[in-house]
């Protein structure tokens, strides 16, 4: 008898719809899974067969053939361990009233308990867009499962549980999450914290309320990791679809906390310069986001910039850029999406002192600009503001009464961050100034007559490339909408030209 049911898997971060046909029939006992299924779902043979003789359930010792369709997708992960046992059981006659609505999904364990497994809410939402409605799932990813609304979640706890579901002895009800989701984040840290600085918070607010990259330039000690980790601190809320995205990437890394549904604090990734290509981008054996995708929404943090390898700092150019980053194996190419906010702090040399007044630096010419030469031109004109963080009379700066607070600052990000949303709302991937392409700068960002002889002037003076002439022309519409302007000026162009001449004096001036 050959019995179907619907499981579903993943590919990169979307799900996909499985077929698992079992065909039970007489002959040499046998149980072979087919339909391009990896080694990690051939290997759930031995856990399916322990999980159903532990129920209680008999197991045949016939030739038990079952198909995953599609066949041309490769079928990973442990996500089809309970569909194969339920299908094969339903062969056998064991499962009686069976919905064929219903989406399977969970891991067996060799005592027939069902364990969770990555990426369910990535499941959920793609095969809720396709028309299905009904799930079972382990009631370990009942939470995650939960967030999309419209789905019938059923969470079980192991498969004797679930035969007894279908066969109508035991009733389950759909999980509904009752916790309240958490929208407003109190911090133990923020600006108020960072007394003097006060160029240096004006370009974090511009970054935070546009979405623009930020590089900061400075010795050791003057504040720019304590700038950074206070970043995110300022930056507005999530949307819902905001809040998706990134639910679904730290799903699928099994990254989720306990009873987390979804995601609402943007992400604050910092990894360590020694990471390797592989765990920054994404990729591997098996095809993991990495940390670039991990701070979707977000922010990344690469303090230390130039001590990176070279491959890391050039691997950066298409998620800056595109806002997504493809990664290619033999038979598969994966897209994760990857529009964070890039913060990199470095020193202006080794040694760290370049520049510095009270301190004497001990690299030579070369030695500062082989260190330097590590950052390329292309990543630079891809890094929309560039400050210099220099060490402050910290007795006269201190002295500062009326500090305002992350919360503050973060109301008027807000409604920037309002002015942007209703600007771009018809336009697909673009959210933020920052995003804007080539295409739409001429809708978006009219400049007046004085304004294009200032950037004309400038071009000539300080020889700005393409790149980094959009990026100024950007800017200035962020803090044109931080002023309330409707179209961008002389002084908001002015001020964006500041954040790219820093360039001139420690990369192109050695």
């Amino acid at each position: 008898m050959i019995s179907i049911l619907k499981s579903a898997g993943i590919k990169g971060i979307e799900g996909y719809v499985v077929e698992v046909e079992t065909d039970i029939q007489n002959g040499l006992p046998a149980f072979n899974i087919v339909g391009l299924a990896e080694r990690t779902v051939k290997e759930s043979k031995e856990r399916i067969r322990s999980a159903i003789k532990n129920s209680n359930f008999p197991f045949p010792d016939r030739r038990i053939t079952v198909n995953l369709a599609p066949a041309d997708i490769k079928k990973e992960g442990s996500y089809f361990d309970l569909p194969i046992a339920v299908s094969l059981l339903k062969s056998l006659g064991i499962v009686k009233n069976f919905a064929d609505d219903f989406i399977f999904v969970g891991e067996l364990a060799l005592d027939g308990k069902v364990r969770g497994v990555n990426g369910i809410l990535a499941i959920v939402s793609s095969i809720y867009e396709k028309g299905e409605r009904k799930l079972i799932i382990p009631y370990a990813n009942r939470h995650e499962a939960s967030v999309v609304k419209g789905m019938s979640v059923y969470p079980v706890k192991d498969l004797r549980e679930v035969v007894d579901f279908l066969s109508g002895l035991k009733e389950i009800k759909k999980f509904e999450n009752k916790n309240p989701v958490k929208e407003d984040f109190e911090y133990d840290f923020g600006f108020e914290d960072v007394k003097g600085l006060t160029l240096q918070k004006r370009a974090l607010e511009i970054a935070a309320s546009g979405g623009h990259n930020l590089l900061m330039v400075g010795p050791p000690g003057t504040g720019k990791t304590m700038l950074a980790k206070r970043f995110v601190t300022i930056l507005p809320k999530m949307t819902d679809e905001e809040s998706l995205e990134t639910t679904k990437i730290y799903s699928i890394r099994g990254l989720l906390k306990d009873n987390e549904g979804i995601i609402r604090e943007r992400p604050f990734r910092s990894p360590h310069h020694t990471i390797s290509d592989v765990a920054l981008i994404g990729g591997g054996q098996d095809s993991h986001p990495g940390e670039v995708s991990l701070a979707h929404n977000g922010v990344l943090f690469l303090d230390e910039f130039p001590e990176f390898s070279k491959n890391i700092i050039e691997s950066l150019r298409q998620p800056l850029e595109d806002g997504y980053v493809t990664v290619s194996r033999a038979q598969n190419t994966f897209v994760y999406p990857s529009r964070f906010t890039l913060i990199a702090a470095m020193n202006p040399c080794r040694c760290g002192y370049y520049s510095d007044p009270n301190h004497i630096c001990k690299c030579t010419p070369y030695d500062i600009q082989k260190y330097l030469s590590k950052i390329s031109g292309p990543i630079l004109d891809r890094i929309d503001i560039h400050i210099e963080v220099p060490r402050i009379d910290f007795l006269n700066e201190t002295r500062e009464e009326n500090v305002e607070t992350s919360k503050d600052i973060r109301k008027r990000v807000q409604n920037v961050v309002n002015i942007q949303e209703e600007r771009y709302k018809e336009i697909k991937n673009i959210r933020r100034n920052g995003h804007l392409s080539s295409k739409y700068l001429k809708v978006f960002c009219k400049l007046d007559e004085d304004s294009k002889l200032l950037l004309e002037a400038s071009v000539k003076h300080y020889s700005f490339s393409p790149r980094s002439i959009t990026k100024i022309i950007k800017v200035a519409r962020t803090i044109a909408d931080m002023a309330g302007e409707e179209n961008i000026k002389d002084e908001h162009i002015s001020e964006a030209i500041q954040y790219r001449i820093l360039d001139n004096k420690f990369f192109y001036n050695l």
